[in-house]
C-alpha cells in the first residue's frame, strides 16, 4: 500500500474530499460521531506526506488536552518521523507559548505564571477587601464572569467602564482595572489573558504577526463552534496571510455561550470567507440509527443552525427508553438497577455507563443511590485533582519558585504548614505591603534584608524572615536541579510530609503528593529550570475531561455541558423536566431555549448502543417539592422510537413516559385506588408490607406517607402506587 492509499484508506466520500481539498478557507460541517478527528489528523498527513508541507508550518488547534493527545496519538500511526514538528495544542497552551517567546514585546516575563479558577477567586477577594466592597454584595464569582467576558471581548477596564449600564458595571471596572494591576504585579496571567494578550500582541507588533504568519502556511482549527470573539481574532491574525483556514465543526453543537463562545463564527465563516469550500460530513459511525434519527428529530426544530442530513450504516438498535419515577429518589434507582441488570446480563460493563444531568446538584441523589448498591462510579467535576488542597500547596511552593512576584501562591502557603503567621498577621502584612506600593514579595525580601522595621512582633517578623531565606535557598537550587529532585527537596524543607500525617487523612493526601511527583518525573530529563516551566503550565491548563480517567471499570457521572466530545454505549440523560432541561433561565430567552435544545441533543448523541431519558414526577427544587412537568423534547421523538414498557415502571407501578410526551392523562382518573387511612396495612409491589402513617389531599390526587418495613418512610401518589391493603 502506497502513502496515499495507507492516507485515504477506510475514509468515506466526504472524508476523502475533505482531507484532499486545495488551499483556501474550508468549512467542514460535521455531525456528531462523523469522525472529524480523523478527517483532521488525515489531512495533515495528506498536507505533509503528500503535499510536501513543511510539518513546521502547520498548527493544529484544539479545545481540550485529551483532543490533542488523541490527534497527535493517531498522527505518530501515519506520519511518526514528523509529528513532534508540528504546532498542536489548545488555544491557552499555543498563546502561552506565543507570550513566553515574545511577549516581551508588551511588557510579559516570560516566567509568567497562570492563574486557574481558586488563584483567580483568592486574587478577586484580596482585590475587594482593598476597595473596601462586600464580597456577600459582590460575590467573586459574579466579578470574575464580567472580567472573563470583557477580556472574551477584548475590552480593557476602561472600555469596559465605558460600555457598561449598571452600577455593577461600574464596580466591576473598578475591580477589573485592580485585578490587572495585581496580576502584573505577580507576573501573573489568568486563562483569558492568555488569549487576549496574544492578541493584543500581534496587534501592537505588526513584525511579531508577520513572522508567525509565515509561518503558518496551514491552520486547523477543531470544535470551531466553540470559538469566541478573542479566539476567532486569533485564528483570523494567524492566517491572515496565506488564509489556509480549515475550521471543523457543528453549530448543533455549540453549547458555551456562558463561555461567550460565539455560535455566529462558525454560522457566518462564508460570509467572512466567500471563497470557502463548504463540506458536510453526515454519515455517523457512532450511534444507532435509532438514536441518530432521535437527535436528528430533537435539533430539527432549532432556527441558528445549517441543515444536515445525519445517517449511519449502523444498525437499528433498541428503542429509546423514556422512563417516569416519582422523584429523584426514584430516578436514581431506577438507574442503578437498569445498570446492575445489564452488567448481570452480560450486556454492559460498569465503563459502558454514563449518566448525565443538566445541574451538577443532579449527582448528589445519584452518589448516594450507587453507594448504596456498592456500584463503582467516577464523578467528574467533583473534586479535580490539582484542586485538592495538598496539590495545589506543592504547586504553589514550585510557582513561588519560578516566580517569586506571585502573590496568590505566597499567600496560600505563608503559613502551610504553620508557622504562627495567622489570618491577622496576613492581613496586616498585605496591607502593609499595600501601603509601601511594593509587591508582597519585595516587602519580604527587605524584611528578610533588615531594610525596613516590620510592624510584626519580633517574633513574627523572625518568621517571616526565615520564610523569606527557605524561599531565597529553593530558588536558587532550582537551577541546578532537575524537577523531581527540586520536588523532594520542597517536601523536605517545608516538612510537608509530617503536616499531612497530623491530619486524620493525612495518608491519602500524601498519596496525592506522591502522584503528583509522578506528573513531575514526566519532566525529569529537562534541562533546569524548564522543567519548572513546563511542569506548572501543564497542571494549570488540565480540564476536568482531561483528567478523566478510561479503563478502570466504573459508572461516569457527567454533566451534559462535560459530556461533548465523549461517547458512551449507554447513556442515562436524568431530569428530563421543564426547568432543568430546558433549564428554567432560558424560558423567556429564545436564543438560550435553542442552546438548551442543543445541549439535549449533544447528550443523546453520546450514545452508541442504549439510551435512556429519564424523569421524575417530584423533585425537590430550590428547597421545596414541586410536580414537575415533562421535557418538551420529548414531544419531538417519534412514537416509533420508543420502548413500549419498561419493567421497572411495571414493577413499581408506575406509567411509560412515553405516553407524556404526547399527551398527558389524567391523575385523578389514572388508576383506581383503595380507601385507605392512617393504621392501615399495605402491599407495594417494589417495597413491600408497610402501614400507613399519613394521607393527605392533593389538587389532583392523595399522597400517602407510607412506613415500609426494612425501606423507610416513603411518600408515594394513590394514583400511581397502586398500593394494596392487607387485610
Amino acid at each position: 500500500m502506497d502513502i496515499l492509499d495507507k492516507i485515504l484508506a477506510g475514509l468515506n466520500p466526504a472524508q476523502k474530499e475533505a482531507v484532499e481539498a486545495p488551499d483556501g478557507p474550508l468549512l467542514i460541517l460535521a455531525g456528531p460521531g462523523s469522525g472529524k478527528t480523523r478527517v483532521i489528523t488525515h489531512r495533515i498527513a495528506y498536507l505533509v506526506r503528500i503535499r510536501g508541507v513543511n510539518p513546521q508550518r502547520i498548527m493544529a488547534v484544539t479545545f481540550t488536552n485529551k483532543a490533542a493527545r488523541e490527534m497527535t496519538e493517531r498522527l505518530e500511526r501515519l506520519m511518526s518521523y514528523a509529528v513532534k514538528e508540528l504546532t498542536i495544542g489548545t488555544f491557552h497552551a499555543i498563546c502561552s507559548r506565543i507570550l513566553r517567546r515574545d511577549g516581551s514585546a508588551i511588557g510579559i516575563d516570560n516566567r509568567f505564571v497562570i492563574y486557574d479558577g481558586d488563584d483567580q477567586t483568592r486574587l478577586l477577594k484580596r482585590c475587594l477587601q482593598e476597595l473596601n466592597l462586600d464580597p456577600k454584595q459582590y460575590a467573586p464569582a459574579a466579578l470574575a464572569s464580567a472580567i472573563s467576558s470583557a477580556k472574551a471581548h477584548l475590552l480593557d477596564p476602561r472600555q469596559y467602564l465605558e460600555r457598561g449600564r449598571s452600577y455593577f458595571d461600574e464596580i466591576a471596572a473598578r475591580v477589573y482595572e485592580l485585578y490587572q494591576q495585581r496580576l502584573r504585579e505577580s507576573n501573573a496571567l489568568d486563562f483569558d489573558d492568555l488569549l487576549m494578550m496574544a492578541v493584543l500582541l500581534f496587534r501592537r507588533n505588526p513584525d511579531v504577526l508577520e513572522r508567525y504568519q509565515s509561518r503558518y502556511l496551514h491552520l486547523l482549527v477543531d470544535e470551531f463552534q466553540d470559538t469566541n470573539l478573542v479566539q476567532y481574532e486569533l485564528i483570523r491574525q494567524i492566517g491572515g496571510k496565506h488564509r489556509n483556514i480549515c475550521v471543523v465543526g457543528d453549530p448543533d453543537q455549540s453549547i458555551y455561550s456562558w463561555r461567550f463562545a460565539d455560535l455566529r463564527n462558525i454560522l457566518s465563516f462564508e460570509k467572512d470567507y466567500p471563497d470557502a469550500r463548504v463540506i458536510l460530513l453526515e454519515q455517523s459511525y457512532r450511534s444507532t440509527r435509532t438514536i441518530l434519527e432521535t437527535a436528528s428529530r430533537i435539533i430539527m426544530a432549532n432556527q441558528q443552525r445549517k441543515p444536515k442530513n445525519l445517517w449511519t450504516e449502523n444498525e437499528v438498535g433498541e428503542p429509546v427508553s423514556t422512563v417516569e419515577t416519582y422523584n429523584e429518589q426514584e430516578e436514581a434507582q431506577f438507574v442503578a438497577r437498569e445498570v446492575e441488570r445489564l452488567v448481570s446480563r452480560g450486556e454492559a460493563s460498569l465503563g459502558d455507563f454514563a449518566v448525565m444531568y443538566r445541574t451538577n446538584a443532579q449527582s448528589r441523589v445519584i452518589e448516594e443511590t450507587f453507594l448504596r448498591h456498592g456500584i463503582s462510579h467516577r464523578l467528574v467535576a467533583g473534586t479535580r485533582f490539582y484542586e485538592r488542597r495538598e496539590v495545589k500547596d506543592i504547586i504553589a511552593y514550585l510557582r513561588l519558585i519560578q516566580n517569586p512576584n506571585d502573590g496568590v501562591s505566597l499567600m496560600r502557603i505563608i503559613n502551610i504548614p504553620q508557622r504562627g503567621i495567622g489570618d491577622q498577621s496576613q492581613a496586616r502584612f498585605s496591607a502593609w505591603a499595600k501601603s509601601l506600593d511594593l509587591s508582597l514579595y519585595e516587602v519580604l525580601k527587605q524584611l528578610a534584608g533588615k531594610e525596613m522595621k516590620a510592624p510584626f512582633t519580633p517574633h513574627v517578623a523572625g518568621v517571616l524572615c526565615a520564610f523569606a531565606g527557605m524561599m531565597e535557598g529553593l530558588a536558587a537550587r532550582s537551577n541546578e536541579l532537575n524537577l523531581v529532585d527540586l520536588f523532594d527537596l520542597v517536601v523536605e524543607r517545608t516538612n510537608y510530609r509530617a503536616y499531612l500525617m497530623n491530619m486524620p487523612d493525612g495518608e491519602e493526601r500524601w498519596d496525592n503528593v506522591m502522584e503528583l511527583r509522578k506528573v513531575a518525573e514526566q519532566h525529569r530529563d529537562l534541562y533546569p529550570p524548564d522543567g519548572l516551566t513546563a511542569f506548572l503550565e501543564g497542571v494549570t491548563l488540565v480540564s476536568d475531561v482531561d483528567s478523566l480517567e478510561e479503563g478502570v471499570p466504573a459508572v461516569t457521572l457527567i454533566t451534559l455541558h462535560q459530556a461533548k466530545g465523549l461517547e458512551f454505549p449507554v447513556v442515562f440523560i436524568v431530569g428530563m423536566e421543564e426547568g432543568l432541561l430546558p433549564h428554567f433561565r432560558s424560558f423567556d430567552d429564545p436564543a438560550q431555549m435553542e442552546e438548551e435544545r442543543r445541549l439535549c441533543y449533544v447528550g443523546v448523541t453520546r450514545a452508541k448502543k442504549r439510551l435512556y431519558l429519564v424523569r421524575a414526577f417530584r423533585r425537590n427544587l430550590m428547597g421545596r417539592s414541586i410536580v414537575t412537568e415533562p421535557s418538551r423534547f420529548l414531544a419531538d421523538i417519534p412514537r416509533d422510537k420508543l420502548a413500549t414498557g419498561s419493567s421497572w415502571q411495571e414493577e413499581r407501578g408506575g406509567v411509560d413516559a412515553s405516553q407524556y410526551a404526547w399527551e398527558k392523562p389524567s391523575l385523578s382518573a389514572a388508576v383506581a385506588r383503595p380507601d385507605l387511612k392512617a393504621g392501615d396495612r399495605v402491599r407495594h409491589a417494589q417495597f413491600g408490607e408497610g402501614v400507613v402513617v399519613g394521607i393527605k389531599a392533593t389538587s389532583n390526587d392523595t399522597e400517602a406517607t407510607v412506613a415500609f418495613d426494612g425501606h423507610g418512610v416513603k411518600k408515594l401518589l394513590m394514583s400511581f402506587a397502586r398500593l394494596e391493603k392487607v387485610v
